[in-house]
């Protein structure tokens, strides 16, 4: 097959194999701005799942969705090392921006407020050391600026949600790795949310994160959970699996066998990103259509080979050695659990924190460290106390072959 026209490789222009089988979620999010932009309740949305199953991807179509519905958007990726204001208020200026409000007083009032907003990022600073968001009025002094994260965040999305009514739109911002979040700050978009839900001003939130997203959501604020609309995004099904890799080949006149679906499905799970790492090196090895089974054979070492650099062995690189013990034992433990239940997936499927402590023959808290270590590098998480899982599907079974 001509590799130059691969329909798998990133960037190929055809709908990506992350939005197989997101047609609900796409056509929900439609509902929720129809009804945001005529003044009726709604929540805001969060995106929770693994990695490699496509919360990115969805998240940008989400936010094209929003684009195409003429609304004011930004989107920005939480780091753990870096506070709300900064990433926030660039995203807001372009928000405001897209609303394509004429320019005057109001709109004027708006960016000041986001300007001052920003700043307080920086108390005390000089001015000439002040980060400037590239907003060029003057910060609005009295408004957004009180230093306290949850009442300045609540004045922000009322002035902007204000703005975006004038026109007849809405707004909405975009983030992702929202895990990343610190405390203060999870807990100050809960209570910006909340807010508006009590005065139905056009701005939502939309999240995405790690499965245990939620959780850190409610230990926030109490009442997280009737401010989002929680969708959990897992693996593809079969037929949605099948139609991501078919529905790309097809529009080169392509296709698979049954039997070249069948061993690519037991190869990739139905992970959306490993659709793409196995589309890709198949098509560049098979001769010619159909593609067979025995080419996803030949070409798999080279599709496990990249994904082994750049998926998996991209984030192995970041734990130190003794955290790299602690996964070892994860897996490890994921191992006996797949022998005693052959359909059991050892990505999913979480393992007791005392269990991999008495797998090490260490006391649980010598390895609080290791683990704290690696749930803020978000190569694990805990979806339930006591217990802890994979970030990355089928991270065991690379833990298992690097060994």
């Amino acid at each position: 097959m001509d590799p130059i026209r691969n329909p798998y490789a990133p960037g190929a222009g055809q709908r990506p194999p992350e939005l197989a089988g997101r047609d609900e979620q796409l056509d929900r999010f439609q509902v929720v701005l129809e009804r945001i932009q005529r003044g009726r309740p709604e929540r805001s949305m969060i995106l929770t799942g693994l990695r490699g199953v496509g919360k990115t991807v969805l998240l940008n179509a989400l936010r094209s969705t929003a684009v195409r519905s003429r609304w004011g958007t930004g989107k920005f990726e939480a780091r753990p090392d870096q506070a709300l204001r900064r990433p926030l208020a660039a995203a807001l200026h372009v928000a405001v921006r897209e609303l394509g409000h004429p320019r005057g007083e109001e709109l004027d009032h708006v960016l000041g407020v986001i300007k001052a907003f920003a700043q307080k990022d920086q108390p005390g600073a000089k001015l000439r050391d002040r980060w400037n968001p590239g907003i060029d009025v003057p910060a609005i002094s009295g408004r957004a600026d009180s230093g306290d994260i949850e009442i300045d965040l609540v004045e922000l999305f009322t002035d902007v949600g204000g703005l975006a009514a004038d026109v007849g739109k809405g707004a909405a911002v975009f983030i992702d790795e929202m895990q990343d979040l610190g405390p203060d700050d999870i807990s100050a978009i809960c209570a910006a949310c909340h807010e508006l839900s009590q005065t139905a001003l056009p701005v939502i939130v939309v999240g995405a994160g790690l499965p245990h997203l939620p959780a850190v959501l409610s230990a926030s604020k109490s009442y997280s959970e009737r401010l989002f609309r929680y969708n959990r995004i897992d693996r593809l099904d079969r037929s949605n699996a099948d139609q991501a890799l078919r529905a790309p080949a097809q529009h080169e006149d392509a296709d698979f066998t049954p039997e070249a679906l069948d061993a690519l499905y037991a190869a990739t799970g139905g992970y959306p990103y490993f659709i793409q790492a196995y589309g890709k090196a198949v098509w560049d090895h098979a001769p010619q259509t159909p593609i067979t089974a025995e080419d996803v054979r030949v070409a798999s070492p080279e599709a496990e080979s990249e994904l082994a650099v750049g998926f998996f062995g991209s984030r192995y690189e970041r734990a130190t050695p003794g955290e790299r013990e602690y996964l070892r034992a994860m897996a490890d433990l994921g191992a006996q659990v797949a022998a005693d239940d052959p359909d059991a997936v050892d990505a999913i499927e979480s393992v007791p924190t005392a269990d991999v402590a008495a797998h090490l023959e260490r006391k649980p808290q010598s390895l609080s460290p290791a683990r704290d270590a690696l749930l803020k590098k978000g190569l694990i998480y805990s979806g339930e106390r006591g217990r802890i899982a994979f970030t990355v599907p089928h991270f065991g079974r690379y833990l298992r072959a690097q060994a």
